[in-house]
């Protein structure tokens, strides 16, 4: 199919007022299922949320007006449903005919009627819990694609499965990755003509990045794009990774198994029909330290552009073939992906109509670039930075601050934003009505400090050639509530042409959800503070509020059942900021707990949830610390390359995850060794450590943890810092 030319003709369907609806133009779900027609023309189906960003423009904008600035007060809860995982909940619901289909966490997909919440079906694909250890933030999942009579995901370990819509019975299914490497899948595929899209993430663990097509009838793979160059010879490789191969060290891409590169594509895409133009976000280098990914031949540091990390690619969906790209951050060595929200959009520059993509990568930036040749147009900050000044009008290219490239420098330095980013996965909204791009945005700023003879592990831990407890908390509260002062959230409405924030509503933490934009007015976001709130489009006014009982990072979504409009969000704490921090960092009173269910919202609702449970936190009560203080220092060297980034730095857990510091196994370092070593529960998601710590190594790490309870311990007796 010439989806070019079906697109021109679908405008002018469009302009003459004939998509109302696009389920009453091709039959809905319920006759040849979803087809090309319909997701190409979605922006007219005003009733359903039919693929991950409502529209292949992935702008998250509902025409629906039924809920709106006059009466959203009256917003209710209709409906809910518990979810049975207990991790951070991230999806995209999709809405079909007065169906709502949604993953959870740990690659789970359920099924439910979307006026009363009655469960229609559910599957579990069975992630191996091991599988866990293997996903660099939560065992989380993005959500689902429709096409056909079949629903599309992919799974935490690596399969893109494709399943009946009306019985969530599994119709094909397929391995996407080398198993036996850390590869992942958090991220939602896409369906262009018939081609299930899907990349995949483990970049902090040393894999090469690349996206692949497979047939939608039967999981036969179409094609497969690599982000970045094979190491080795470079003359049998396609011409654009000949290209990519003059911007990195090959005598070093590819020589261990643990420096694949990274360029990981795992999460956003958006597609251009009239262009027949796919642009996939390409995420950061593996390991990060570009000094090891790719040094100078003189010794000096880092160098090359390392084509193409932190990239935005356009690629032809129906072959693969590579068009043009954009690098956000050339050579990036700070985790600076450009794997956030892209969202394209027509609109007036400087007196011309211009066909643009936008992104705002983690990097900090805000890109406007024209879509159809990869041109830089402009670029702002949306977030304090220090790493760059500025973006070179001429060259499009980041004008860096030396001091911070510590790849080159060899030195620590505090770096904003950090290895979260100024904007990470959670989606931006646009409103054509307002001409306004809403950013869920955050300032979190990190010390990098590369760790001296680095060697990277192929069997467990992340590889990014940074010592990650450098910027351990020490024993100390007033450093700790300096620290929390530090962290900001923000939803920031941004004007894209004007290149600045048009309102800001402060948030008390980072982490907050991703957003929705209405015709009724409206933008819709969940916060790491438990609530759900509607703000006006146009100005920011908080508009109405719903106590969510656990932060709630995933986009809402809204659509129409019988008449009502009805707004739908997953709320569930976690996420790679959610399990490595703990609650008082947000400054609240009690740590955000995870609930994980969705919420279903009308007018005139009047469900009501249940109580939350009683908090019931372990006090710390570890036993003495007695190892002497080299065995120590040894554990906390192990500990921030193995363990820190699940259980959080200097031990100080979250509640997502165990927090160590109150972990029974602690009294006992032979039941410490059977976990740790010999992996008892890696059911659970913690797998062996065995190939990469040794026992003393492992006990070391357990006389480390010692020592930080009793140090917090201490504190909580001086009534210094309350905890849990």
């Amino acid at each position: 199919m010439d989806l070019r030319r079906w697109a021109a003709g679908a405008a002018v369907l469009l302009s003459a007022g004939m998509l109302a609806n696009c389920s009453q133009m091709f039959g809905g779900a319920g006759g040849e299922g979803v087809t090309t027609a319909m997701l190409v023309g979605a922006d007219g189906d005003t009733a359903n949320w039919i693929s991950h960003g409502r529209t292949y423009s992935e702008q998250r904008f509902s025409p629906l007006e039924g809920v709106n600035r006059e009466n959203v007060g009256q917003l209710g809860l209709a409906w809910y449903a518990d979810m049975d995982t207990a991790r951070g909940q991230e999806a995209t619901p999709l809405v079909l005919d007065g169906k709502l289909y949604l993953t959870t966490a740990w690659s789970k997909v359920k099924a439910f009627d979307a006026t009363t919440g009655a469960k229609l079906w559910e599957y579990d694909p069975k992630v191996p819990g091991e599988t866990g250890v293997k996903a660099c933030c939560d065992v989380v999942n993005r959500g689902l694609a429709a096409y056909g009579d079949k629903l599309f995901f992919g799974t935490l370990d690596g399969r893109l499965i494709a399943l009946d819509q009306g019985t969530g019975a599994v119709v094909w299914e397929k391995v996407t990755v080398d198993q036996s490497k850390s590869y992942t899948i958090t991220g939602a595929p896409r369906v262009i003509d018939g081609k299930v899209i899907i990349g995949n993430g483990g970049a902090e663990f040393g894999v090469r990045g690349f996206v692949a097509a497979y047939d939608a009838n039967n999981g036969e793979q179409l094609w497969k794009f690599y982000t970045v160059p094979e190491g080795g010879e470079v003359k049998d490789q396609p011409a654009y990774l000949q290209k990519a191969a003059e911007t990195w060290n090959m005598d070093v891409l590819g020589a261990n198994d643990a420096i694949g590169g990274g360029g990981t594509v795992w999460d956003s895409m958006a597609y251009d029909p009239e262009l027949d133009l796919l642009y996939i976000g390409v995420g950061n280098g593996s390991p990060w330290n570009r000094a090891y990914r790719s040094p100078a031949k003189d010794g000096s540091g880092g160098e090359g552009d390392n084509l193409y990390l932190s990239s935005i690619v356009a690629i032809r969906p129906g072959t693969g073939e590579y068009v043009w790209h954009y690098q956000t951050t050339p050579g990036e060595t700070w985790d600076f992906t450009a794997t956030q929200h892209i969202m394209l959009a027509d609109m007036e520059i400087d007196g011309k109509m211009r066909k643009v993509l936008m992104q705002a990568p983690k990097n900090g930036f805000f890109y406007v670039i024209d879509r159809e040749t990869g041109k830089f147009i402009s670029a702002k900050p949306y977030v304090s930075i220090n790493w760059a000044s500025g973006i070179d009008p001429k060259t499009g290219r980041p004008i860096e601050n030396p001091e911070t490239r510590v790849d080159r420098t060899g030195k620590p330095a505090l770096v904003m934003p950090g290895a979260l980013g100024g904007h990470n996965w959670h989606p931006m909204a646009f409103s054509p009505k307002e001409k306004l791009v809403y950013i869920p945005a955050f300032e979190a700023g990190m010390m990098y400090a590369p760790e001296a003879a680095w060697k990277p592990d192929t069997a467990r831990g992340f590889n990014v050639g940074f010592n990650l407890g450098a910027g351990d908390l020490p024993p100390d509260g007033g450093f700790r509530k300096q620290v929390a002062g530090t962290l900001r959230g923000m939803l920031v409405a941004w004007d894209p042409v004007a290149q600045k924030a048009r309102w800001t509503v402060e948030h008390p933490g980072p982490w907050n959800g991703g957003l929705l934009a209405t015709g009724g007015g409206l933008v819709f976001q969940g916060t790491a503070g438990s609530e759900f709130n509607a703000y006006d489009a146009a100005s920011g006014k908080k508009l109405w509020s719903f106590g969510a009982q656990t932060g709630v990072v995933a986009p809402p979504v809204t659509y129409m059942v019988g008449g009502e409009q009805y707004v739908a969000v997953l709320a569930g704490w976690g996420g790679a900021y959610a399990i490595t921090v703990d609650g008082d960092l947000l400054g609240r009173k009690a740590p955000v707990r995870n609930i994980s269910r969705l919420l279903v919202f009308k007018i005139g609702g009047k469900a009501q949830l249940p109580a939350p449970p009683a908090s019931a936190a372990l006090p710390l009560d570890p036993p003495p610390s007695t190892a002497p203080a080299a065995v120590i220092a040894v554990g906390q060297a192990r500990y921030a390359r193995y363990c820190a980034v699940c259980h959080g730095p200097g031990a100080v857990g979250s509640t997502v995850l165990p927090d160590l510091r109150r972990a029974g196994a602690l009294e006992s370092a032979a039941t410490w060794s059977a976990v740790v070593h010999d992996g008892a529960l890696k059911d659970r998601g913690m797998a062996s450590f065995a190939g990469s710590l040794s026992k003393d190594e492992i006990e070391a790490i357990r006389a480390y943890v010692i020592k930080r309870a009793n140090e917090d311990k201490a504190l909580e007796a001086g009534n210094t810092i309350a905890r849990r």
